[in-house]
């Protein structure tokens, strides 16, 4: 600099290239060291179906207990649900992590809830309705989180609550809803049987019979299942059941490759 001779003070030279500096990975003048923002494009570990129904005096919620890695069967023993607050139980299919991240996101809001000491506690439906702005926002962001949620509950005398919330962030509340394979293959059963004024033990042989069916025809689901049980009393997840199953079924046991007449399918 011309400043710099005029009193004296000499500008150091800059330093010389070394080899280190002038290899492949050397950058543009105003480049950063790091690669493009890359985000999900498909889930990994996933769950399947969620069923979720109403009965007289709460909400019921049914789900196997397997995390599938692709179509590997290899978590068989995952709880899908999670009990959120007071009065809210959050069922989760789709991608097992962003399950897990939603819900510190929902443990930060009880827990911020809880600090206030106002005796106010948020319900079912001030959770789904966070849950759905979670998603949209995600969604907008070009970075889903790859689940559908159901989120029910029952705040003391307030109406049971049934949501459905989606990756998209669609959001709406119904009397059942079935997620996964089950919104194909067990919302059809439900629309036939089920009733508003139906008891507990009426919705849970219900809800398992819809688990069967998704069983037998979806090569993710599993023979294992938990309840969720919201009333006014507060929300219960039961312990693992095992459901009946049958595969003894003739067609199926037909050896049809032994068959000299040249026909390989047993259906």
């Amino acid at each position: 600099s011309s400043l710099l001779r005029a009193s004296g003070v000499h500008a150091r030279a800059p330093p010389e290239p070394t080899e280190s500096s002038t290899g492949d990975s050397a950058m543009a003048p105003g480049q950063f060291a790091v690669g493009p923002i890359q985000n999900t494009l498909q889930p990994i570990v996933t769950g399947s179906t969620v069923i979720a129904l109403k009965y007289n005096g709460g909400v019921l919620v049914a789900c196997d207990t397997l995390a599938s890695y692709g179509n590997q069967a290899r978590y068989k023993d995952v709880c899908r649900m999670k009990k959120v607050g007071n009065y809210t139980l959050l069922g989760a299919g789709g991608e097992f992590s962003d399950f897990q991240y939603i819900g510190k996101l929902l443990d930060e809001l009880d827990n911020e809830d809880f600090l206030y000491e106002d005796g106010s506690m948020m319900g079912p439906k001030q959770y789904s309705s966070y849950i759905g702005r979670v998603m949209y926002n995600r969604r907008s962001k070009m970075n889903p989180l790859y689940n559908q949620f159901i989120v029910v509950g029952k705040k003391g005398e307030e109406p049971a609550q049934l949501a459905f919330v989606d990756h998209q962030g669609t959001y709406f509340e119904e009397d059942f809803i079935a997620t996964g394979f089950g919104s194909y293959l067990a919302m059809p059963i439900m629309r036939n049987e089920w009733s508003a004024d139906m008891s507990l033990e009426a919705a849970k042989a219900l809800a398992v019979k819809c688990l069967q069916i998704c069983f037998y025809r979806d090569c993710q689901a599993y023979n294992r299942f938990q309840f969720g049980i919201c009333d006014a009393s507060g929300v219960t997840v039961s312990e693992p059941s095992t459901m009946e199953h049958f595969w003894g079924h003739k067609m199926w046991l037909e050896k049809r490759l032994e068959n000299p007449s040249g026909v390989a399918d047993s259906w």
